[in-house]
């Protein structure tokens, strides 16, 4: 759609979620991918840590070209967008705002549910951004589904049955209308996120949180830039083990990684 450069950035692979919506919903696009694999989990951090973890990739992306920057983490989104925002020139976009607005426009003035990892949760920024919109939101931490989905177990019968105490839990506290994906490792099992809550008897929405982010930036972007066709290209870095974030970002992304680079942006 049009001739721009867009800075991506995770504390690991769950943001290739995010980039493998991206990609066919801008023609044209150069797009810059960097997974700080170094340093994860941002979660077990502190604020100040998260923030100048999430700074110091926000300014090389900058650096590198980028006229737009996702911020392609939940906690990142939730602890350090202020400071994100401050740092650099461009405009930024997390993942919390879209799928809240997503929400919203579909279910108005109803309760949501959000799964996410322990520190999203903990933030309570997915709360509050509801609330913001009328919308009442229940928050369930959901610790071990993202080591399922980094080992592959993406419709594994242990995944269900992980899935099925969280969602019992979740719906013994709430009747939503719409359940969040609060974590980019999530879109990977949305389908059976719906199936499980399905057999629990809800008929709840789920939400893809990859998906409504990438279709904000298309919006944000057709508005700003000039019209491009052609496929999308793009770039990854990662600050450890470039083999492996290779092999499992494929997963994540649903397609072959392109050539890895490895980057040092220090402890």
């Amino acid at each position: 759609m049009c001739a721009t450069t867009i800075g991506v950035f995770d504390s690991g692979f769950g943001g290739l979620t995010v980039l493998r919506e991206l990609l066919p919903l801008i023609p044209g696009a150069h797009f810059i991918y960097l997974g700080d694999s170094a340093r994860l989990p941002y979660g077990s951090k502190s604020q100040t840590t998260i923030a100048r973890y999430a700074v110091e990739s926000a300014r090389f992306l900058e650096a590198h070209g980028a006229d737009h920057l996702v911020i392609a983490c939940n906690t990142a989104s939730a602890l350090a967008m202020r400071e994100i925002q401050e740092a650099v020139a461009i405009p930024v976009t997390g993942v919390i705002d879209p799928v809240v607005d997503a929400a919203y426009q579909r279910h108005p003035n109803s309760d949501v549910l959000v799964l996410a990892t322990t520190a999203t949760v903990q933030s309570h920024a997915y709360r509050d951004q509801c609330a913001t919109h009328g919308l009442r939101a229940n928050e369930k931490a959901c610790p071990l589904l993202v080591p399922l989905v980094e080992e592959g177990w993406v419709d594994n019968p242990i995944t269900r049955d992980v899935l099925r105490v969280y969602l019992s839990e979740a719906l013994s506290e709430s009747s939503p209308e719409a359940v969040l994906l609060g974590c980019t490792h999530y879109p990977l099992i949305a389908p059976v996120i719906q199936a499980v809550l399905q057999e629990l008897g809800s008929s709840a929405e789920v939400i893809d949180s990859a998906r409504a982010t990438a279709i904000a930036i298309e919006r944000a972007i057709r508005l700003s830039h000039p019209a491009s066709s052609g496929p999308a290209t793009f770039q990854c870095y990662a600050t450890d083990s470039v083999d492996k974030f290779a092999r499992l970002g494929s997963q994540f992304l649903g397609q072959p990684m392109p050539r890895v680079e490895l980057l040092d942006l220090g402890g």
